[in-house]
Protein backbone atom coordinates (compact mmCIF):
# COMPACT_ATOMS: atom_id res chain seq x y z
CA UNK A 1 0.00 0.00 0.00
CA UNK A 2 3.17 2.31 0.42
CA UNK A 3 3.19 2.29 -2.95
CA UNK A 4 0.53 5.16 -2.59
CA UNK A 5 2.85 7.45 -0.33
CA UNK A 6 3.58 10.88 -1.78
CA UNK A 7 7.76 10.86 -0.54
CA UNK A 8 8.10 13.76 -2.89
CA UNK A 9 6.04 16.56 -4.18
CA UNK A 10 8.27 17.20 -7.12
CA UNK A 11 7.04 20.28 -8.22
CA UNK A 12 9.45 21.20 -11.13
CA UNK A 13 8.39 24.78 -11.85
CA UNK A 14 8.34 26.55 -8.46
CA UNK A 15 11.64 26.79 -6.26
CA UNK A 16 12.02 24.79 -3.43
CA UNK A 17 13.47 26.56 -0.61
CA UNK A 18 13.86 23.87 1.61
CA UNK A 19 13.00 20.00 2.22
CA UNK A 20 12.59 19.17 5.73
CA UNK A 21 12.02 15.59 7.37
CA UNK A 22 8.17 15.81 6.57
CA UNK A 23 7.54 19.42 4.37
CA UNK A 24 8.68 20.42 1.67
CA UNK A 25 8.89 24.11 1.17
CA UNK A 26 8.09 26.23 -2.01
CA UNK A 27 8.71 30.02 -3.07
CA UNK A 28 5.82 31.50 -4.49
CA UNK A 29 5.49 34.53 -6.86
CA UNK A 30 4.20 36.45 -3.53
CA UNK A 31 7.76 37.31 -1.51
CA UNK A 32 5.08 37.57 1.68
CA UNK A 33 4.00 34.15 1.48
CA UNK A 34 4.95 30.36 1.00
CA UNK A 35 4.06 27.07 -0.14
CA UNK A 36 4.07 24.35 2.69
CA UNK A 37 3.46 20.68 0.86
CA UNK A 38 2.99 18.05 3.78
CA UNK A 39 4.31 14.53 2.27
CA UNK A 40 3.78 11.01 3.60
CA UNK A 41 7.28 10.57 4.62
CA UNK A 42 8.04 9.82 7.98
CA UNK A 43 10.88 9.89 10.55
CA UNK A 44 11.96 8.58 13.52
CA UNK A 45 15.48 8.92 15.51
CA UNK A 46 15.97 11.62 12.87
CA UNK A 47 15.54 8.63 10.26
CA UNK A 48 14.01 9.24 7.83
CA UNK A 49 12.46 6.05 6.30
CA UNK A 50 12.31 5.07 2.73
CA UNK A 51 8.86 4.08 2.45
CA UNK A 52 6.44 6.33 3.34
CA UNK A 53 2.78 6.36 4.83
CA UNK A 54 -0.11 6.98 2.29
CA UNK A 55 -2.45 9.92 3.29
CA UNK A 56 -0.07 11.49 6.35
CA UNK A 57 0.47 14.72 4.76
CA UNK A 58 -3.04 14.98 4.11
CA UNK A 59 -4.00 13.84 7.98
CA UNK A 60 -1.10 16.13 9.00
CA UNK A 61 -2.57 19.21 7.44
CA UNK A 62 -6.37 18.19 8.42
CA UNK A 63 -5.20 18.09 12.11
CA UNK A 64 -3.33 21.61 11.64
CA UNK A 65 -6.51 23.35 9.91
CA UNK A 66 -8.46 22.34 12.78
CA UNK A 67 -6.38 23.53 15.36
CA UNK A 68 -5.17 26.64 13.65
CA UNK A 69 -9.13 27.38 13.65
CA UNK A 70 -10.28 26.11 17.02
CA UNK A 71 -7.22 28.33 18.91
CA UNK A 72 -6.94 31.40 16.28
CA UNK A 73 -8.12 33.36 19.49
CA UNK A 74 -4.87 32.84 21.54
CA UNK A 75 -2.66 34.03 19.24
CA UNK A 76 -2.66 34.78 15.20
CA UNK A 77 -1.09 32.06 13.05
CA UNK A 78 1.08 31.79 9.62
CA UNK A 79 -1.92 30.05 7.45
CA UNK A 80 -3.56 31.69 4.81
CA UNK A 81 -5.45 29.56 2.77
CA UNK A 82 -5.47 25.82 1.82
CA UNK A 83 -7.68 26.03 -0.68
CA UNK A 84 -5.83 25.58 -3.94
CA UNK A 85 -8.00 27.98 -6.23
CA UNK A 86 -7.01 31.04 -3.80
CA UNK A 87 -3.53 29.63 -4.53
CA UNK A 88 -1.18 32.07 -6.92
CA UNK A 89 -1.39 30.82 -10.43
CA UNK A 90 2.13 28.88 -10.36
CA UNK A 91 0.86 26.77 -7.90
CA UNK A 92 -2.57 25.96 -8.91
CA UNK A 93 -1.88 23.70 -11.95
CA UNK A 94 -0.34 21.08 -8.97
CA UNK A 95 -3.56 20.64 -8.03
CA UNK A 96 -3.48 16.90 -8.21
CA UNK A 97 -0.70 16.64 -6.01
CA UNK A 98 -1.47 19.44 -3.63
CA UNK A 99 -5.14 18.73 -3.02
CA UNK A 100 -5.57 18.03 0.99
CA UNK A 101 -1.88 18.63 1.66
CA UNK A 102 -0.74 22.06 0.94
CA UNK A 103 -0.84 25.19 2.74
CA UNK A 104 0.09 29.14 1.76
CA UNK A 105 1.20 30.71 4.72
CA UNK A 106 2.82 34.04 5.45
CA UNK A 107 6.48 34.24 5.07
CA UNK A 108 7.94 34.86 8.68
CA UNK A 109 11.35 34.81 10.74
CA UNK A 110 11.36 31.52 12.60
CA UNK A 111 12.03 32.25 16.56
CA UNK A 112 15.01 29.89 17.06
CA UNK A 113 13.34 27.54 19.79
CA UNK A 114 11.23 24.45 19.76
CA UNK A 115 8.37 25.28 22.01
CA UNK A 116 7.84 22.16 23.96
CA UNK A 117 5.18 21.88 26.54
CA UNK A 118 5.07 18.97 28.62
CA UNK A 119 1.69 18.27 30.96
CA UNK A 120 2.77 14.66 31.95
CA UNK A 121 6.06 12.57 32.28
CA UNK A 122 6.90 10.98 29.66
CA UNK A 123 9.67 10.26 26.97
CA UNK A 124 13.02 12.63 27.08
CA UNK A 125 11.26 14.09 30.28
CA UNK A 126 11.05 11.10 32.31
CA UNK A 127 14.51 10.06 30.60
CA UNK A 128 16.24 13.19 32.95
CA UNK A 129 13.85 13.20 36.09
CA UNK A 130 14.68 9.37 36.46
CA UNK A 131 18.33 10.59 36.81
CA UNK A 132 17.66 13.96 38.11
CA UNK A 133 14.56 14.76 39.44
CA UNK A 134 14.29 17.27 36.86
CA UNK A 135 12.78 18.20 34.01
CA UNK A 136 15.24 20.71 31.23
CA UNK A 137 16.90 21.32 34.82
CA UNK A 138 13.59 22.37 36.63
CA UNK A 139 13.14 20.68 39.76
CA UNK A 140 9.58 18.70 40.22
CA UNK A 141 8.72 16.61 42.99
CA UNK A 142 10.34 13.15 44.34
CA UNK A 143 8.41 10.12 43.72
CA UNK A 144 6.78 10.84 39.97
CA UNK A 145 5.91 7.73 37.99
CA UNK A 146 6.19 7.47 34.04
CA UNK A 147 3.45 8.93 32.01
CA UNK A 148 1.94 10.77 35.37
CA UNK A 149 0.10 14.18 35.07
CA UNK A 150 2.82 17.04 35.92
CA UNK A 151 1.42 19.52 38.66
CA UNK A 152 1.29 22.36 36.24
CA UNK A 153 2.03 22.06 32.40
CA UNK A 154 5.78 22.98 32.39
CA UNK A 155 7.43 25.07 29.21
CA UNK A 156 10.36 23.31 28.66
CA UNK A 157 12.11 24.58 25.28
CA UNK A 158 15.10 22.95 23.61
CA UNK A 159 16.96 24.36 20.57
CA UNK A 160 16.15 23.94 16.95
CA UNK A 161 18.76 21.85 15.02
CA UNK A 162 19.72 21.99 11.76
CA UNK A 163 18.47 18.88 9.75
CA UNK A 164 20.18 15.74 10.90
CA UNK A 165 21.51 17.47 14.05
CA UNK A 166 19.84 16.68 17.11
CA UNK A 167 17.49 19.48 19.37
CA UNK A 168 19.07 19.65 22.56
CA UNK A 169 17.27 20.32 25.42
CA UNK A 170 17.78 23.30 28.11
CA UNK A 171 16.75 25.08 30.84
CA UNK A 172 14.04 28.29 30.46
CA UNK A 173 17.10 30.52 31.51
CA UNK A 174 19.54 29.31 28.44
CA UNK A 175 16.32 29.94 26.09
CA UNK A 176 15.90 33.22 27.92
CA UNK A 177 19.43 33.97 26.97
CA UNK A 178 19.31 33.08 23.19
CA UNK A 179 16.15 34.84 21.84
CA UNK A 180 16.05 37.66 24.71
CA UNK A 181 13.63 37.82 28.01
CA UNK A 182 10.67 39.80 26.46
CA UNK A 183 10.35 37.39 23.47
CA UNK A 184 10.88 34.36 25.69
CA UNK A 185 8.18 35.69 28.01
CA UNK A 186 5.75 36.00 24.92
CA UNK A 187 6.69 32.75 23.92
CA UNK A 188 6.17 31.42 27.15
CA UNK A 189 2.88 32.68 27.76
CA UNK A 190 1.61 31.82 24.18
CA UNK A 191 3.01 28.16 24.33
CA UNK A 192 1.13 27.41 27.80
CA UNK A 193 -2.32 29.13 27.09
CA UNK A 194 -2.22 26.90 23.65
CA UNK A 195 -1.43 23.58 25.79
CA UNK A 196 -3.96 23.99 27.90
CA UNK A 197 -7.02 25.13 25.85
CA UNK A 198 -5.74 21.90 23.27
CA UNK A 199 -5.56 19.52 26.54
CA UNK A 200 -8.73 20.22 27.94
CA UNK A 201 -10.04 20.04 24.10
CA UNK A 202 -8.87 16.73 23.34
CA UNK A 203 -9.91 15.57 26.62
CA UNK A 204 -13.30 15.80 25.47
CA UNK A 205 -12.62 13.60 22.78
CA UNK A 206 -11.20 11.11 24.88
CA UNK A 207 -7.39 12.01 24.57
CA UNK A 208 -4.94 13.20 27.08
CA UNK A 209 -2.64 15.32 24.87
CA UNK A 210 0.69 14.00 26.84
CA UNK A 211 2.80 17.29 25.06
CA UNK A 212 3.51 19.15 22.30
CA UNK A 213 6.41 20.78 20.33
CA UNK A 214 4.54 24.53 18.94
CA UNK A 215 6.98 27.06 17.10
CA UNK A 216 6.93 30.57 16.82
CA UNK A 217 7.65 33.21 13.96
CA UNK A 218 7.69 37.60 13.65
CA UNK A 219 6.37 39.05 10.54
CA UNK A 220 6.41 43.14 10.07
CA UNK A 221 3.47 44.88 11.43
CA UNK A 222 2.49 48.31 9.87
CA UNK A 223 4.42 50.44 12.70
CA UNK A 224 7.63 48.84 11.42
CA UNK A 225 7.64 46.21 14.89
CA UNK A 226 7.39 42.57 14.94
CA UNK A 227 4.26 40.45 16.02
CA UNK A 228 4.66 36.85 17.67
CA UNK A 229 3.09 34.31 15.11
CA UNK A 230 2.44 30.57 15.07
CA UNK A 231 4.00 28.78 12.43
CA UNK A 232 4.75 25.27 11.18
CA UNK A 233 1.79 22.37 12.19
CA UNK A 234 0.09 22.77 15.29
CA UNK A 235 -0.62 19.58 17.60
CA UNK A 236 -0.73 16.72 15.19
CA UNK A 237 0.69 13.51 15.53
CA UNK A 238 4.28 14.23 14.77
CA UNK A 239 4.65 17.10 16.98
CA UNK A 240 2.76 15.61 19.88
CA UNK A 241 1.93 12.95 22.26
CA UNK A 242 -1.30 11.86 21.86
CA UNK A 243 -2.93 9.08 24.37
CA UNK A 244 -5.99 7.37 24.62
CA UNK A 245 -7.60 8.48 28.17
CA UNK A 246 -9.85 5.38 28.56
CA UNK A 247 -6.52 3.32 28.64
CA UNK A 248 -4.63 5.46 30.69
CA UNK A 249 -2.48 4.53 33.48
CA UNK A 250 0.12 6.12 34.83
CA UNK A 251 3.27 3.64 36.25
CA UNK A 252 4.74 3.09 32.95
CA UNK A 253 4.48 3.95 28.99
CA UNK A 254 0.87 4.52 27.60
CA UNK A 255 -0.90 3.07 23.78
CA UNK A 256 -0.21 6.10 21.91
CA UNK A 257 -1.24 7.45 18.70
CA UNK A 258 2.24 9.26 17.47
CA UNK A 259 5.29 7.60 16.09
CA UNK A 260 6.28 5.33 19.20
CA UNK A 261 5.04 2.41 17.15
CA UNK A 262 7.67 3.37 14.54
CA UNK A 263 9.79 3.81 16.97
CA UNK A 264 9.16 0.62 18.49
CA UNK A 265 9.68 -1.73 15.22
CA UNK A 266 12.59 0.58 14.38
CA UNK A 267 14.03 -0.79 18.04
CA UNK A 268 13.26 -4.14 17.75
CA UNK A 269 14.74 -4.15 14.01
CA UNK A 270 17.86 -3.27 15.47
CA UNK A 271 18.32 0.43 14.98
CA UNK A 272 20.68 1.59 17.90
CA UNK A 273 22.45 5.64 17.18
CA UNK A 274 24.83 5.68 14.84
CA UNK A 275 22.83 3.71 12.29
CA UNK A 276 20.77 6.32 11.05
CA UNK A 277 21.60 5.08 7.65
CA UNK A 278 20.49 2.10 7.11
CA UNK A 279 20.61 -1.41 9.26
CA UNK A 280 24.05 -3.19 10.05
CA UNK A 281 25.75 -4.48 7.46
CA UNK A 282 23.46 -2.35 5.09
CA UNK A 283 24.58 1.35 6.02
CA UNK A 284 24.15 3.66 3.68
CA UNK A 285 20.94 1.64 1.85
CA UNK A 286 18.44 3.73 5.00
CA UNK A 287 15.47 1.84 6.40
CA UNK A 288 12.05 0.19 4.87
CA UNK A 289 8.67 -0.30 7.24
CA UNK A 290 7.32 -3.66 6.83
CA UNK A 291 4.13 -2.73 5.27
CA UNK A 292 2.24 -3.93 8.44
CA UNK A 293 3.98 -0.89 10.35
CA UNK A 294 2.82 1.41 7.08
CA UNK A 295 -0.60 -0.17 7.94
CA UNK A 296 -0.24 0.34 11.49
CA UNK A 297 0.97 3.57 11.46
CA UNK A 298 -1.73 5.19 9.09
CA UNK A 299 -4.37 3.51 11.06
CA UNK A 300 -3.27 5.37 14.06
CA UNK A 301 -2.95 8.49 12.31
CA UNK A 302 -6.32 8.26 11.04
CA UNK A 303 -8.11 7.42 14.06
CA UNK A 304 -6.47 10.26 15.84
CA UNK A 305 -7.95 12.65 13.20
CA UNK A 306 -11.17 11.17 13.39
CA UNK A 307 -11.30 10.72 17.53
CA UNK A 308 -9.87 15.03 17.72
CA UNK A 309 -12.28 16.53 14.37
CA UNK A 310 -14.95 13.42 14.21
CA UNK A 311 -14.78 12.89 10.55
CA UNK A 312 -12.16 11.43 9.09
CA UNK A 313 -10.05 12.59 5.48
Amino acid sequence: MSSGALIDSDLADLRLLNKGKVRDVYATSDPNLLLFVASDRISAYDVILRNGVPDKGKVLTKISLFWFEKLKHVIPTHFVTANVDEMPAEVRKYRETLEGRAMLVKKAKVVPLEAIVRGYLAGSGWAEYKKSGTVHGIPLPAGMVESQKLPEPLFTPSTKAEQGQHDENISPEKAASIIGQELYAKVERAALQLYKEAASFALTRGLILADTKFEFGLVPTADGSEELILVDELLTPDSSRYWPAAEYAPGGPQPSFDKQYLRDWLVKTGFRKGLESGPEGKEGQGWVMDESVVEGTRKRYLEALEMLTGSGL
